[in-house]
């Protein structure tokens, strides 16, 4: 009998190995079987509070945990133990394949795995059964297949290292700037979770002329620039109508406030709270559009066919997070509607980063967004439960969720002439979520290098914001190291950033606790289990920064929580990460070609490992 070698993802609390053990044989139609030591008692993992998607009421509960078990490869179908009475069938794509029984075995002494039961060539096969995940060895010439019982076990094989790469890198993009507007680059990268994806992204760079933008050193024109992160919920329209319409009602409500302003010979560039009125005016005039004029158009056309298709995005829901930078004023300003979050990078003096948000997740237990709900709808006790607006959803602010908006008249008038959900028992006094913005102005230098890292909210539920910001300036020196040693440092995108290397693991200046500005704390590290600080838990293989970040948000050097965590199919990963979309946009100096080109070593779709179909849904 040869035995395989169990290696536990993580565990938040470890059960206490005890005499009395049960060992549960699993048989494929393939004659493999996997056999697995449970203790007795506590067998459970404690659960951990996680996100679920956003229409549930409660968090759900699933802890990652691993007791003192294994499962090892018998290449007979012969019992290793007396058989008991019970028993089991086992499903196999619905069809029964082989029978599991049940066998009970009492020992004192430890169950040990020698390494020379382990066969030569193996492949990996990742187990989940009630919230715990396994990985398991098994013969590489043996089969396997999706398994499933009564119990909700799943066998697959696991992704291996080079498969996760590739799947890791499938959808990343890199552009280098040669605009010589103070960006130089900037990379993207998504990874579902949902199938489809429900996340979306944008990136434009619009050319200003001097009759809309203030002319200075002689030039003509000046750039606006567009990048935007979209995180869908209960649904993917709405974060699909963003990507294609709302940097375009920004950019009309600002070339109108910029004309504006040079109409009149004392001004420079509109003052600076005419430019955020009208980055608020183009994300309410949006939503409106979205939730209330998707409604006159059903009710004018009476047809289930329009109902069907122009509420969709009005009955699903996003979370936008818009950054605009003006070249000419070198201002960055960042638009956050929910709980996407943007975050600086810039050098100190040190030579270490520091990270410095620049938006503030907006949820219904953010302490400033329930005050403003409780102000707004006084008498209403329910306006915020757990932490969610009436009980149920959790961004405070957000695209669509037009049955946070609607009347109660309105919802029972569609419900019953076309579809659509009964009201929250709760709803009285609608609009609970609005889609207006918060936004920040940051003075960026360029010359110093400074970068910016926008990504929903399934990025910050793996690390903080020093991390994040840690990673990426660890990725920049390793960028400049390796041009160095290529002897490109002279056409390098990079410069002259670094006159000197760093030799900390994270070259990231560490804030004191408390000083997260109300932010959440990655709630994954937690669930699986990963102790925080622990900074040699990171690794760098990726030429994108932003494929940099999902790698190790996802596991680091420990390549097979990485492998499982991208092995689990939707929606059972939805458990364990959301959807992830993350960009990260370089600002320097640097002389223009007037170009932007696709930065080939950093781009899956130049390679065309990804057959030149990316993971955005379309509408």
């Amino acid at each position: 009998m040869r035995r395989a070698v169990i290696q536990n993802l993580r565990t938040f609390r470890r059960p206490t190995p005890r005499k009395g053990v049960k060992a549960l044989r699993i048989n494929t139609p393939h004659n493999v079987a996997f056999q697995r030591s449970i203790a007795s008692k506590n067998t459970q993992a404690n659960p951990s509070s996680m996100r679920w998607p956003r229409r549930l009421s409660m968090p759900a509960a699933v802890g990652v945990a691993a007791a003192a078990s294994y499962y090892a490869y018998q290449r007979t179908g012969q019992p290793a133990f007396p058989a008991s009475d019970a028993s089991a069938q086992v499903q196999s794509r619905g069809h029964a394949t082989a029978a599991a029984t049940a066998y009970s075995e009492f020992t004192t002494s430890p169950i040990g795995v020698h390494s020379s039961d382990v066969p030569e060539a193996v492949r990996k096969a990742l187990i989940v059964e009630q919230g715990q995940l396994f990985t398991a060895q098994i013969p590489a010439g043996q089969p396997i297949s999706k398994e499933t019982d009564s119990s909700g076990r799943k066998v697959l094989e696991m992704l291996t290292p080079e498969q996760a790469t590739a799947r890791l890198r499938t959808n990343e993009e890199s552009y280098l700037v040669g605009r010589g507007e103070g960006v130089v680059r900037y990379d993207v990268v998504q990874i579902p979770s949902n199938n489809p994806i429900e996340d979306d992204h944008v990136e434009k760079i619009v050319e200003v002329p001097n009759t809309t933008a203030a002319a200075t050193d002689g030039k003509t024109k000046a750039d606006w620039m567009f990048w935007g992160v979209f995180d869908g919920h209960a649904g993917w329209t709405t974060s699909a109508k963003l990507r294609e319409t709302l940097v375009s009602y920004v950019a009309r409500e600002l070339n109108v406030t910029y004309k504006t302003a040079l109409s009149d010979p004392k001004l420079t560039f509109p003052s600076a709270a005419a430019v955020d009125a009208a980055i608020k005016k183009g994300f309410v005039t949006l939503d409106d559009e979205i939730t209330h004029g998707s409604v006159q158009k059903v009710l004018k056309a009476q047809s289930k066919t329009v109902a069907a298709e122009v509420l969709a995005p009005a009955l699903s829901g996003s979370c936008a997070l818009l950054s605009f930078y003006d070249s000419r004023s070198q201002e960055l300003r960042v638009a956050c509607t929910g709980d996407s979050r943007a975050v600086l990078g810039r050098r100190g003096r040190s030579g270490k980063w520091t990270a410095t948000a620049l938006s503030v997740d907006q949820t219904g237990g953010t302490p400033s967004e329930d005050a403003r709900l409780r102000r707004e709808h006084p008498d209403e006790p329910y306006v915020t439960l757990n932490g969610r607006i009436l009980g149920g959803l959790e961004p405070s602010r957000a695209f669509g969720d037009a049955v946070y908006k609607w009347s109660k008249e309105t919802q029972d008038k569609l419900k019953n002439s076309y579809f659509g959900r009964s009201p929250s028992k709760f709803l009285k006094t609608p609009p609970y979520v609005t889609a207006e913005p918060i936004i920040t102005t940051t003075k960026i230098e360029p010359a110093n290098g400074d970068f910016v890292v926008m990504a929903t909210d399934g990025l910050w539920e793996m690390l903080t914001n020093e991390e994040v910001i840690g990673l990426v300036g660890q990725w920049l020196e390793k960028q400049s190291s390796n041009q160095k040693l290529a002897g490109k440092q002279g056409n390098s995108w990079l410069g002259s950033w670094f006159s000197s290397a760093q030799k900390s693991a994270l070259p990231v200046e560490h804030h004191s606790e408390g000083s997260a500005g109300g932010q959440r704390a990655p709630i994954r590290q937690q669930q699986w289990g990963v102790p925080t600080g622990q900074e040699e838990r990171f690794v760098y293989e990726d030429e994108n920064a932003a494929t940099h970040l999902v790698r190790n948000a996802l596991g680091g050097k420990d390549s097979d929580m990485v492998s499982a965590l991208l092995t689990l199919p939707s929606p059972y990963s939805r458990r364990y990460r959301d959807d992830l979309t993350v960009q990260v946009i370089f600002f320097g100096e640097a002389q223009g070609n007037g170009k932007v080109e696709l930065n080939k070593e950093a781009s899956a779709t130049a390679n065309g490992s990804n057959g030149g179909n990316g993971v955005k849904a379309k509408l």
